[in-house]
């Protein structure tokens, strides 16, 4: 159902994509928008390795919102800092893309105690989570990917 890498030489190892799954703090998470049009946009994610899942969270409404429930499908998209090899201008990154469906979170525990984890990938100041988590927390919503297909690459931008 998904394609293989073309460039074999280049692709991640499991561990490796799940490595920069957790570190990083951002990616592009793309929907099947309006009239068929591709919609992508940034989010903060939490990878859980307990269930294997990204979770993600925001407002109950919106484009994205209704994207999801209209298709569940789902790609996102992280890519690390990147480096550049001694004597080299190129920049070479690692990006890994998850190819999932979409799974909406209504459980209230789960809900924030998954939102504590992604804040805690920002701060470890925990007066300011639990602030937001009881200012915020009703009004959010949660979400999961849960991955189909992951792989990743190291590119260098030559």
């Amino acid at each position: 159902m998904f394609r293989e890498m073309l460039r074999k030489k280049q692709q991640l190892s499991n561990e490796e994509c799940i490595r920069i799954l957790k570190e990083e703090k951002r990616g592009v998470l793309s929907v099947l928008g309006d009239d068929g049009y591709p919609y992508g946009m940034p989010m903060n994610h939490y990878y859980c390795e307990d269930d294997c899942k990204l979770y993600f969270h925001g407002g109950k409404r919106g484009h994205k919102i209704d994207a999801m429930k209209e298709h569940d499908k789902v790609s996102f998209c992280v890519y690390d800092k990147g480096f550049v090899r001694d004597g080299e201008w190129a920049l070479n990154i690692s990006s890994v893309i998850v190819f999932g469906r979409v799974e909406f979170i209504e459980d209230k525990e789960t809900v924030y105690r998954i939102s504590a984890e992604l804040s805690h990938k920002f701060t470890h100041d925990e007066a300011y989570i639990e602030h937001e988590l009881e200012r915020s927390g009703p009004a959010t919503l949660l979400f999961a990917i849960n991955p189909e297909h992951i792989s990743g690459k190291l590119v260098n931008e030559a």
